[in-house]
Order: C-alpha cells, then structure tokens, then sequence
C-alpha cells in the first residue's frame, strides 16, 4: 500500500512565514500585541479587536481534542477530522493520523505532525 500523498499548500505574502517555518517543523500562530490573544490561521488583523499589531510566536504543537467525528465510509478509507485546542489557546480543524482512530476521545492529548507534499509540509495532529 503506498503512502497518501498530499497536495502542496497555495502561499501568499501573508502566510509565507508560516510556510517556511513548517518546512522546519515549526507550527506559528499570530498572537495580537493589542488584545494578546491568539489565533489561528495565522493571518495580520486580529479576528478578535481588529488591530493589525500581531507577531509570530511558535507553538509548542501540543493539542487537546475538543471534538471530532469519525468518517468509516469514505473512497480512500477510514479518516478522522477533529477541532484540537492548542495549548496557546486557538482552536483549528484538522485531519487526525497515524493512530487507532476507534479510540480516540474528547480531551485526548495531541502532537502536531507534519505530512510531506511537494512544497512545504502540511500539519496534522495524532496521539500525544
């Protein structure tokens, strides 16, 4: 069985810095130097106040389940998306991989993990 393949994630001046910084293993989120809330997807005005004085800060990539859902019916087989809470505080979408999927649990412990593609990597959570 060959390894899934994942298409290459589409840059723009805005989100290049996070690109780069996943091309070392490095998950970035904004963080807003007005309110000093986080967030994710990182991008330069706060979803929060507004304020366009955001800074890159690494994650530590440590994540809890908050929800997800468990799709057993699908072409390429069984796969999970879940929404995880950062450690930092923001919450994203995204695939859960590389574990037993029938056992996962809200309030689980996750660790980001890159995918390769032909440009940078892509991140996805698993079992901490």
């Amino acid at each position: 069985m060959s390894e899934k393949t994942y298409p290459a994630p589409v840059t723009n001046p805005e989100t290049a810095p996070f690109w780069e910084a996943a091309k070392a293993g490095k998950l970035m989120i904004k963080r807003c130097t007005a309110c000093g809330d986080a967030h994710y997807f990182p991008r330069s005005i706060c979803p929060f106040c507004f304020s366009d004085r955001t800074v890159w800060e690494e994650s530590s990539g440590e994540a809890t389940i908050y929800t997800f859902s468990l799709m057993r019916k699908s072409p390429t087989g069984p796969y999970a998306i879940a929404y995880v809470t950062l450690k930092e505080g923001p919450s994203l979408q995204t695939n859960i991989v590389d574990c037993d999927l029938e056992k996962l649990k809200i309030g689980q412990k996750m660790k980001v993990v890159w995918k390769p593609t032909s440009g940078a990597p892509l991140p996805f959570f698993t079992l901490a």
